[in-house]
């Protein structure tokens, strides 16, 4: 329930420096009375301009930061006073304690809950958030509290509101509103369960174009490991290959057979040597017994020698001569043919006494320090066939580590979740949108059943004799002896009957489906064109209002008459320019 319980007013329109308050605790039904004393007071007549209606637009302004009627923010301010405005408005709701201060000139805005003020409005009293706050917590629009809390004849009838603005207000009422309210939250949802889906895609399209990275990293670690595992057994093998072969080699025979290696290439370079001299020796024997006897012959042929010019034998001198110099050449050619003959003979001795030196000895390796170093390059072979043979693959660690760590699981749980939670949201929009939905026809026909039972039972007690009915298509249907009427085709009295019994009608739907709340105000309706009977009918239905369902009813008129029907007067004055609130008020200074 929500009880409006205080109501202070300060430099707003009429109200002066000196706050008035005016109490909403009590269940009554209280009348408002204006006496302008500036106009003659009550002898003259005089009841207008007094302030009456201030009171409805300063609760208006609390509650929603505007007047009742179409007036600017800065046009409430008192006019004498020009600044100073302050309007604040004490509330109870579910257990909790509310207190509303606005003010004009300067600005403010501030709100209490149990008596502890709310963040600082950073717009200096025209927070947007605060005041959506503050009207999901009041939980009705301004023209809902127009219809059910402020009635007043500035107001535009419902019935003369254009028809989407009729429907807005009796959407509002049946729970319609609150239906498309709920689709817009659930549009809100749907569009961040949607983000969400996307997130997750994108979170797992980027995991799996992880994968497929750290996969393709894996792939190539695979082919370099089979490369490599290939050539580790390639190697492994030739290693024990030359092990084994090394292993099979008699190396003392190698040893043995390098040594005769080494006899054998020195005695071949000794006979490859004799026998190169042998042949410049026998070469040179040739010419040296050539010379011998060409030598000999020359001797032999001086006796019969002739002169080769002449042809004449030659004289006895000439060939002592002669003989003198070929003996001469006889005996180096000898000398030299001996020397020859010698060495050559020493050098067929030489051959003769090395003899036969056979084949050349095979060996394994080239050198004999090849062979010596045979046992040591058998241990290294061995070490490297045993470092080869263990030595670990550098690239398996590589391949469990990606495998086992770096490639995430891809799990589309979460995403499917989301997208059944999506379609059981589109479903749920569809069932708050659609206007043929099941459930916006079951609650239109459940509220309007009851909309126009309270409709008929109120026109009946103000004593309309129209039948006024809500439609299924929200449409209203005004008949009278079974003729259709429009709203202007009512006389005043009428459109005021039906105006007060719309209302009644309103809140009573309202409460049921919503919150109580304990205060109502009536400004002027039985006063424009209400007969006695219409007037009777309105009081008596106000009367059981307040005191069966314990509210404070204020019934604003200028009908002298009603004095003595209600349970209280507050006597609204306007004295010097300014209002003031008395008897059922106290004045606060």
């Amino acid at each position: 329930m929500i009880k409006i319980k205080d109501l202070t007013v300060k430099n707003f329109m009429s109200v002066g420096n000196q706050t008035q308050a005016v109490d909403f605790n009590k269940a009554k039904l209280t009348l408002v009375l204006g006496e302008n004393l500036d106009q003659g007071g009550d002898d003259s007549g005089s009841r207008n301009g007094t302030g009456k209606t201030t009171i409805i637009n300063a609760l208006s302004y609390a509650m929603y930061g505007k007047a009742l009627t179409n007036i600017r923010a800065n046009n409430l301010i008192n006019k004498t006073n020009s600044k100073g405005m302050v309007v604040s408005l004490d509330f109870e709701k579910g257990g909790n304690q509310y207190r509303l201060e606005r003010g004009r000139s300067p600005t403010f805005f501030k709100f209490y809950i149990n008596n502890e003020e709310q963040a600082e409005d950073e717009s200096q009293g025209d927070s947007r958030k605060t005041q959506e706050y503050l009207n999901d917590l009041l939980g009705m629009s301004h023209d809902m509290f127009k219809h059910i809390v402020a009635l007043n004849t500035y107001s535009e009838p419902f019935l003369a509101m254009r028809q989407n603005d009729q429907r807005a207000i009796i959407e509002q009422l049946l729970g319609i509103t609150i239906l498309s309210e709920k689709a817009e939250n659930l549009k809100e949802q749907l569009k961040q369960t949607k983000e969400s889906i996307t997130q997750e895609t994108l979170k797992i399209e980027a995991i799996q174009s992880a994968n497929s990275k750290i996969e393709t990293t894996i792939v190539s670690l695979q082919s370099n490991q089979k490369a490599w595992l290939s050539k580790r057994t390639t190697d492994t093998v030739k290693l024990r290959g030359a092990i084994d072969e090394l292993e099979h080699l008699d190396i003392e025979k190698e040893l043995e057979l390098h040594e005769k290696l080494s006899n054998w290439t020195e005695l071949n370079t000794a006979i490859t040597a004799l026998n190169k001299e042998k042949s410049t020796l026998d070469s040179a024997l040739l010419r040296a017994n050539k010379s011998v006897d060409k030598a000999q012959k020359d001797i032999t042929d001086l006796d019969d020698a002739t002169c080769y010019t002449c042809g004449q034998e030659l004289h006895a001198d000439k060939k002592a001569e002669i003989a003198g110099r070929k003996n001469k050449e006889l005996a180096d050619a000898t000398a030299y043919q001996t020397e020859v003959s010698d060495k050559l003979n020493e050098v067929v001795k030489a051959l003769h006494e090395i003899g036969d030196i056979n084949g050349k000895p095979n060996t394994y390796y080239e050198t004999a320090k090849e062979a010596y170093e045979h046992r040591q390059n058998v241990d290294s072979l061995t070490t490297a066939w045993e470092s080869k043979k263990d030595e670990q693959d550098p690239y398996q660690a590589q391949i469990d580590e990606l495998n086992n760590s770096a490639i995430q699981e891809i799990n589309w749980g979460a995403v499917n979740d989301l997208t059944s939670y999506k379609e059981h949201q589109d479903f749920l929009l569809k069932l708050l949108t659609n206007k043929d939905s099941f459930i916006r026809k079951k609650i239109i026909e459940q509220n309007l059943a009851y909309l126009n039972n309270r409709l008929t039972y109120y026109l009946d007690k103000l004593g309309l004799p129209h039948q006024v009915v809500f439609q299924n298509d929200l449409n209203v249907e005004i008949t009278q002896l079974g003729q259709d009427l429009d709203f202007d085709n009512l006389s005043r009295g009428e459109r005021n009957r039906l105006i007060l019994g719309l209302s009644f009608a309103f809140r009573d739907v309202w409460e049921s489906l919503y919150e109580n709340i304990n205060l109502l105000f009536i400004d002027e309706l039985i006063d424009s064109g209400m007969d006695t009977a219409g007037v009777e009918g309105a009081l008596s239905v106000l009367k059981k209002i307040a005191r069966e369902r314990e509210k404070n009813i204020f019934l604003i008129s200028h009908k002298d008459e009603l004095v003595g029907r209600v349970n209280t007067i507050l006597k609204v004055i306007k004295e010097n320019g300014f209002t003031s609130y008395e008897n059922d008020l106290e004045v606060v200074e």
